[in-house]
């Protein structure tokens, strides 16, 4: 019996340990080095400056390098990362041209006391980074609009990291308890995750190429206010670097925000978020508005929620009289209690500020863009996946802040190297081709059918017909007929039995629709009865015709947008035909 076996190979084994090289070096030998040729490692060394006694051998630069390495990893704690780096301690901190690396208990240590200067040092160079190198030359994506205006949008919003406390017994001979995370945390609004004290994180992310451009921690709820001014300057020097103007930027916001004094601290800024000031519903303007019928509707693709939309613009949302545009949004209440919005008598009422122009953005498109805020979400938890930037790092406040900001400056890296490898057009969204509709033109106000001749006097028998007197009766009834073929030698053809001579009057299927007589304004108020021996031939609703040109001609259209574009409306359409008549 043969062997498949290579007798060469030989197999040894040993009882030293030789630990194997771990998968994310190679990515952090990658970033080290790209660091290290763009100066933004000399530029920490410089600029973010942090002075304490008994720091012994070690300076910024080794602590920043142990937390960039650490975001690259992703291991769930520190002491996993050590237990994988301290084998390659030596040519890790090579890599940043430093000798030593710092144990894990002085990482703590520095943390614990880097304070608020150093932390926002360190945050106005990762902007300045961000800005340095935009991730493309070309237009940097957007949203365009109706009109075909551009549109930056920015997601601001805020995630939540719980910690859990155990329940120790607190009598009266027995110390206060000491909590390790009562400086980073505080009690407050948990979302469904488990744990006593929560810390809230607020985000601010380019939502075309997915970078991050601050964030910024607190303990608790947090100062949602201030953090959202100082997001906003944020978004504005990312638009000045990029030569835009403010009113190109798109600010997108959660319900947390949705109260008339967030919207005087916007500063004008376009806006779109979702309301909680509900007393609104209970406005005499408002209460008007919601007994019309609505102005659009729109079926969620994926729920199929069907939502009736009332546009309520330049509604009075403040004390100081600050105006917005209100959206509120309406469907039947189901079985569960709706978790957003009021319901009222079985239906659910949401409301949508914005500051978008009606022209730009129809009512269904301010819902569309505050739905797709699910993008964000979809960011975080790639993010979360990849990097996890809550995980506790530090035990005061700017020792976590510290961390994150770190964090967030990997994730923009990653995708600044992942372009160069793999270079691809950012996505951009229109709603509907920009259009500007042309005025109708006839070429004859008056048909001119075959074989009769052209007639001298017009009479009109009521308001928007013409007597059939007015047509010469021609020799054969399907002369008349518009498109058809004379045929010699037989008195009627064969799709033509059945039909008398007086059905000219009447709308043929082959009879092309005849003007209204308001094309004829001179004699709009004169003969308003027929003649004896006339016949009325019907009239003709324009509106309804043009409607159908215009769904024919977006039926045929191969453009996927094009059947968003709004319907013409009919009083102006038929002031144009009006104009266009000599």
């Amino acid at each position: 019996m043969s062997s498949i076996a290579d007798t060469a190979v030989v197999i040894q084994s040993s009882e030293q340990s030789v630990p194997s090289t771990p998968c994310w070096f190679g990515e952090v030998s990658l970033i080290a080095h790209y660091l290290k040729r763009l100066g933004v490692l000399s530029a920490i060394e410089e600029r973010v400056r942090f002075a304490r006694r008994r720091f012994g051998h070690y300076e910024l630069i080794d602590f920043v390098a142990v937390l960039l390495a650490y975001a690259i990893s992703g291991e769930a704690t520190l002491k996993t990362f050590y237990e994988r780096l301290l084998p390659f301690a030596t040519p890790f901190m090579a890599l940043f041209e430093r000798d030593r690396l710092p144990a894990r208990s002085t990482l703590s240590r520095f943390l614990a006391a880097v304070d608020q200067a150093s932390v926002e040092a360190l945050r106005a160079l990762f902007l300045e980074d961000l800005l340095a190198r935009p991730l493309t030359k070309e237009q940097p994506g957007g949203v365009f609009d109706r009109c075909g205006g551009q549109w930056l949008v920015f997601d601001v919003d805020g995630t939540r990291q719980a910690a859990r406390q155990r329940a120790l017994p607190q009598t009266s001979d027995q110390p206060a308890p000491q909590r390790r995370l009562l400086g980073v945390c505080a009690p407050g609004y948990r979302g469904r995750k488990r744990g006593e004290i929560v810390r809230t994180r607020t985000t601010v992310l380019q939502a075309h190429t997915h970078q991050w451009l601050a964030t910024i921690g607190s303990a608790g709820n947090g100062d949602y206010r201030e953090e959202l001014r100082r997001a906003l300057s944020m978004i504005q020097s990312y638009l000045k670097a990029q030569g835009l103007p403010p009113s190109t930027a798109l600010i997108r916001l959660d319900g947390q925000y949705g109260n008339g004094a967030v919207i005087d601290d916007l500063a004008d800024l376009p806006f779109v978020m979702r309301g909680r000031d509900y007393s609104l519903l209970d406005r005499p303007e408002v209460q008007a508005r919601l007994q019309l019928p609505p102005d659009q509707q729109s079926i969620h693709p994926e729920s199929g929620t069907a939502r009736l939309l009332y546009d309520c613009p330049e509604l009075v949302i403040t004390p100081k009289g600050s105006r917005c545009r209100v959206v509120i949004a309406t469907h039947p209440a189901g079985a569960a209690k709706s978790r957003v919005g009021s319901t009222r008598e079985g239906v659910v009422y949401e409301l949508f500020f914005s500051m978008l122009p009606q022209g730009a953005f129809t009512a269904a498109d301010v819902l569309a863009l505050y739905l797709h805020r699910g993008a964000f979400e979809t960011v975080c938890c790639d993010e979360d996946v990849e990097q996890d930037p809550d995980r506790w790092c530090s035990q005061t406040p700017w020792g976590q802040e510290f961390w994150q900001v770190i964090s967030q400056w990997v994730w923009n890296l990653r995708l600044e190297l992942g372009h160069q490898l793999h270079p691809a057009p950012l996505r951009t969204t229109a709603f509907a081709e920009a259009h500007t509709p042309e005025p109708q033109v006839m070429k004859s106000p008056i048909p001119v059918l075959p074989n009769s001749g052209t007639p001298s006097v017009v009479r009109t028998a009521r308001m928007g017909c013409l007597p059939g007197s007015e047509f010469p009766r021609p020799r054969r009834w399907d002369a008349a007929l518009s498109g058809r073929s004379s045929s010699h030698g037989t008195r009627t053809t064969k799709r033509a039995r059945g039909y008398r001579a007086d059905r000219v009057c009447g709308q043929h299927w082959s009879l092309s629709p005849l003007p209204t007589a308001r094309s004829l304004p001179g004699l709009r108020c004169q003969n308003l009865e027929a003649a004896p021996g006339e016949c009325h031939p019907p009239s003709v609703d324009l509106t309804r015709s043009l409607d159908r040109d215009h769904d024919s001609s977006h039926r045929n259209s191969t453009t996927p947008v094009a059947r968003l574009e709004p319907m013409p409306d009919a009083t102006r359409v038929d002031a144009a035909f009006a104009q266009s008549t000599p």
